[in-house]
């Protein structure tokens, strides 16, 4: 038997208020979410670590990894190379910050 048969049905009654709320909640939660896993910012952040450990290896480099390279000190150029990159995803990132979508007009059907 149901244990619960002695109740009254209990039916839950949401004003447009609630309903509103909860809905701009959820946008809103979206919407950071969105800024926190944006692409540019972990492949920006990435290379701008990567970046640095490149370079600090570039700038330590003994005479004869340069020579292995044929003379250029790669790692030193690869490691301005991918802080550049990096600083410019980052940048791109603060310029141009993902903006949420628009909403749909109000009374139109959803897709």
């Amino acid at each position: 038997m149901n244990e619960h048969s002695d109740r009254p049905h209990e039916q839950f009654h949401y004003s447009e208020e609630d309903v509103q709320r909860e809905v701009t909640d959820l946008e809103s939660k979206s919407a950071t979410a969105a800024r926190i896993f944006d692409l540019r910012r972990i492949i920006g952040g990435l290379f701008v670590v990567y970046g640095i450990i490149v370079t600090i290896t570039g700038i330590t480099d003994s005479q004869s990894a340069i020579d292995k390279a044929q003379g250029v000190n790669i790692n030193l150029w690869t490691g301005i190379g991918m802080l550049l990159l990096g600083i410019f995803f980052l940048a791109w990132l603060k310029l141009r910050p993902a903006a949420p979508r628009p909403l749909p007009p109000e009374g139109s059907p959803e897709e």
